[in-house]
Order: C-alpha cells, then structure tokens, then sequence
C-alpha cells in the first residue's frame, strides 16, 4: 500500500467570464497543474473530472469529462466524471487516491471546471440551486429546513424581501438563525468570519473579490437573508482547478522537495438525527473519519480551507473540525484566531464567500490553496511553519445538513 502524494496544482483566476468555456477553463487549470508538476500529458494514466451545471444550461451531459479532456489530447486513458454537488472534485481526488492506492495507476489528475454565469440565461441559472436537494420533497425540506430557527427573536428587516438568490442562502440563514438560538452565535461574528476572508482574499491574485471589509461594512452590506448580507454569501463564480497525483513509486520522476502527502480522505453521505444533534453533523462524521485515517487530531493541524457558502457555515464547521468547541464557532471568529497571524488561520484563500464557488472545482481550489501553503509558496497569506493541513467540503443538502461531506488531510514531507 504506496503513499499518494500530490505533485502539480493549477487553476484558473475566478469571476464571471461569460465568452470562456468549460473547455477552455479545463485547458488552462489542467496545463497549469502539469506545467507545475513537470509533467507531461502523456504522464497522466487516469482521470478524474467534475461539473454540475453544463448539463442543465447547456445540454451536455453524461461525457462532460471526456469532452473537457480529449479535447485537450487526452485519449485512451480511464476518464470517470464525478458528480456530488459542491464537494465533486474533492470526491475526486478521494477516489483517484483510492485508485492509485490499489496500484491500478502510477500518476492521476483530479480536475473540476464550472461555469455558473450565464447572463443570457438567468432564470435557469437560480432554478439549476434546486438540483442539489430531493426535488421530489421539495416543499416539505425547504420548510424543515426553513423553520429550525423558530423561536428566535428577529429584527424588523428579517421579514423583508430581499429579491433574487439562491435558495441555500435562505437555508443558511434559517441554519444560522438555529445556531443563534442554541449557542447565542450573533450577526457580528458571522460578519466576523466573513471580513476575515475578505481580507485574505487581497492577498490572493486569483480571487473574484479583491476588496477589504469591515465588520461594520459586511454587516451594513444588502441583506440576502437575514441574517446574512451580501458579503456574507459566495458569488456565482466561473473558474478550474487541477491537480496531478502519484504513487510513492513514481515520487522519483517529480520534484520531491514540493510534494505534499494526502494523509487522510474521507467521503460522508448524511444521515437522519435530530436537528439539534450536532455532534453527529456530517461535517463532524467526515472530520473524525479522516483524522483517525490521517492518524492526527485536530491540534495539529496549522491551517484549514472550509466549505463557507456563506459565513454562517464556517461558524459550524470549525466546530465540526474540532478546531474550538462546539457552540463557541462564532467566539473563536471574532477573537482573530483563525485569522492570519492567529492560532488556526482558516480560509486563507479568502474562502468560497470571497476568492469564488465554482462549484464543480471547489473542492480542488481547495487543495490548491492548501498545497501552495504546505509548500510555503503563499507570498504574504502564507501561515508561517504550516506542515498539517485540512479541507472540509460540503455539497448539497438532503434532511437537515449537507448532502455529501469530503474532508481531506494533507501533509509536507
């Protein structure tokens, strides 16, 4: 049973860019990744690819991969699509490593590439959210979901409308609003969280916003759902991500001296609990499985990229990570300790709600924040000494949390 190491990141700036396609965002994440890998095309013996949204707003279904891929030169090699919400390409790189970890393949690449931005279309483009719960029970999980923060004493602009958006941004509000009521998590140190990553976004080139807030600032933004603003919840975002992946056998033909050693993933499916159950959260599940594969705990890990959609969810999923207790989410945000500079930097990317969500690559740009920093590479974002790092990434929902879970642990050799 060989290590799996990761040996070549890429990916693309992030934004809206309606004139580039999914092919074209592929080609630029997957050439980076190989260029930084010194690799070549011809090196890859399997591949990975990930996106949700061209089957619905294009009509291309079922091959996307190896449309996104052949395109490119790749041909004969396994090219298997994964589809599992936001968390796809961090599914991904789960099941490239279990395969390169079988010994059906030397060297692998794990890419994922959206376009969530068509302005002709922008009606399709809301109505695409919808794909990521049972459309068959609809009206009855978006009221579950909806009530879990009855009882709550709201403000009078919580009843207004706000106009567009996505549904989960209703879910997260209503998630938040259960969050405030248990623990007395406030609007502040969700804005908190979120002035957090907007700061470390411009110190990242790549990301969609490159603009500093306030605490102040976020929580004046436009309110979306309260008590989530603007700056509180991530873009539509168009962007790639790559990476290139190979056994301890093959280590030999790269650069070893920038390899980083997948030490733990671990893919969770959510499961029927009380609402109030927090312990058995998904994330929680994901989490624990991928330490103890990992074989570390959550003190020792330097930083951390989590799946914040909005700047509620990071509240909830440092407590599921383990990196403070449970309720004290918000605590742990407001004091500045997962900022740079403090005891657990988190979102050093500027997170999903600042550098960008393309859904299908998140979870890859994930890593690829993770893996510039285990390098050392991150410039002035860099968390000095980081040897352990962790990404949570979540997708979809189903009952009352996420979907699908994915949390990976990697670490500098």
């Amino acid at each position: 049973m060989t290590d799996i190491y990761i040996v070549g990141i890429g990916m693309t700036p992030l934004g809206k860019f309606p004139d580039k396609s999914v092919k074209q965002l592929t080609d630029d994440a997957v050439n980076s990744a190989l260029s930084d890998a010194s690799a070549k095309l011809e090196d890859i013996e399997a591949a990975w690819f990930s996106n949700t949204r061209q089957g619905m707003m294009e009509g291309q279904n079922t091959v996307r991969g190896q449309c996104a891929l052949r395109s490119m030169g790749f041909q004969s090699i396994p090219i298997v699509n994964v589809e599992n919400a936001c968390c796809s390409s961090s599914t991904g790189l789960n099941q490239a490593f279990a395969y390169l970890k079988a010994g059906m393949a030397g060297v692998a690449l794990v890419a994922g590439s959206e376009k969530m931005f068509y302005p002709e279309k922008r009606e399709l483009m809301f109505q695409a959210f919808r794909g990521g719960w049972d459309v068959h029970t609809q009206e009855e999980t978006e009221a579950r979901l909806l009530s879990l923060g009855e009882g709550l004493a709201l403000p009078p602009e919580a009843g207004e409308d706000s106009g567009e958006r996505s549904v989960f941004m209703d879910i997260y509000a209503a998630l938040a609003r259960q969050h405030m009521k248990h623990f007395g998590t406030t609007q502040r140190q969700i804005a908190a969280a979120a002035a957090k990553s907007h700061f470390h976004s411009t110190l990242n080139p790549l990301a969609q916003y490159q603009k500093d807030f306030s605490v102040d600032e976020v929580m004046a933004d436009r309110l979306i759902s309260w008590p989530l603003t603007r700056s509180m919840c991530a873009p539509l975002s168009d962007g790639a991500g790559a990476l290139v992946l190979c056994t301890g056998d093959t280590l030999d033909r790269f650069d070893k001296s920038r390899a980083v050693k997948v030490l733990g993933t671990a893919v969770v499916s959510g499961m029927d609990r009380d609402p109030d159950d927090f312990e058995h959260h998904i994330g929680r599940m994901a989490a624990e499985r991928a330490y103890e594969q990992a074989g570390v705990d959550p003190k020792d890990v330097d930083v951390a990229e989590v799946h914040d959609a909005s700047a509620y969810a990071e509240i909830v999923q440092v407590e599921n990570m383990g990196f403070c207790a449970r309720g004290e989410g918000g605590a742990l945000a407001e004091s500045g300790e997962t900022k740079l500079g403090g005891r657990i930097p988190v979102n050093t990317s500027g997170g999903l709600l600042s550098k960008g969500h393309p859904i299908g690559a998140t979870g890859a740009i994930q890593i690829h924040e993770l893996v510039t920093q285990l390098r050392g590479e991150a410039g002035k974002r860099q968390v000095e000494g980081a040897r352990i790092a962790a990404a949570e990434n979540g997708g979809g929902f189903f009952g009352i949390e996420e979907a699908a879970t994915v949390v990976t642990v990697l670490g500098r050799i």
